[in-house]
């Protein structure tokens, strides 16, 4: 598990970011006096951006590399600066038009990656819901935030993202808790369709699925819920924003956690079993 939380990792690339730009007007030669006078802002704008008490825009990113001779420094920057500002992204800022687009928006990048590891402690993964369970869980989801409601959209949307499980050069090893099996989203009905689904998906080839039995000891303490990419990349989803994580010892971490919960869960007539188990409980 990462050592430390998402708004910190934000800080720390923030703070790396004002130090560049503190060697550069450093290397320069350059007062901070002076470096406000080019810039025409106060030296307090500067203090602030060199202290990283304030997230500089793109622009004030391209005056201080002017301001330093260094434009070409400038790009770089930039994205650095964009990347941190994506490493924390509040779920208001994604979801403020409402669910269907935040759906679309991740279709190219799960198209594009063909080994998916996915964790879930909470709910059944996005790849494997059901419309009923969907709806049931983006009905809540909206409610929470007060977003605008197209749940139905938002639905079809995550259904047809849905298929790359069944399509193209795609493999899935998923895990999740037995927990999930019985918290109920939607009524008797719709879990009985859900976890009805769950045995059906586990006959498919591109997908491997385990579940981690309640009653084990453990050597790998239940975490928040993430999906890795190609090894590549890690999203995760508490419930204030949408971490995105690509610096390769954070993801080395994900991984190795993966590796663990791979480890605790059981597949196949056994998985099948708790599944079926969970069926029973809602008869």
């Amino acid at each position: 598990m990462p050592p430390t939380s998402p708004s910190s990792r934000v800080e720390a690339a923030r703070k790396a970011l004002a130090g560049r730009l503190r060697e550069i007007r450093l290397d320069a030669g350059i007062t901070k006096r002076e470096f406000a006078a080019r810039c025409e802002w106060s030296e307090a704008k500067s203090s602030r951006i060199e202290n990283a008490r304030t997230a500089p825009s793109d622009e004030d990113i391209r005056s201080w590399c002017r301001a330093c001779g260094a434009e070409d420094l400038a790009p770089d920057l930039v994205a650095a600066n964009r990347d941190a500002d994506s490493l924390y992204v509040q779920w208001r800022r994604l979801q403020r038009t409402g669910l269907k687009r935040l759906q679309q928006s991740t279709v190219p990048l799960y198209q594009r990656t063909r080994n998916f590891k996915v964790y879930c402690h909470n709910v059944v993964p996005g790849f494997l819901q059901t419309p009923g369970y969907a709806t049931a869980l983006l009905r809540a989801i909206a409610a929470f935030r007060d977003l605008p409601d197209d749940v139905a959209e938002a639905v079809e949307a995550r259904t047809d993202r849905s298929r790359i499980i069944r399509e193209g050069d795609h493999r899935f090893a998923i895990v999740i808790e037995e927990a999930v099996l019985g918290y109920r989203l939607g009524d008797a009905g719709v879990m009985s369709g859900q976890l009805g689904h769950l045995l059906s998906v586990m006959a498919l080839p591109a997908v491997s699925l385990g579940v981690i039995p309640a009653d084990i000891e453990r050597t790998m303490w239940p975490i928040e819920s993430f999906t890795v990419f190609d090894d590549e990349r890690v999203d995760h989803e508490p419930l204030s924003a949408s971490v995105k994580i690509a610096a390769p010892d954070e993801v080395g971490q994900y991984v190795k956690a993966f590796g663990e919960m791979h480890r605790q869960a059981v597949y196949g007539a056994e998985a099948r079993a708790l599944i079926l188990r969970a069926i029973e409980a809602l008869l």
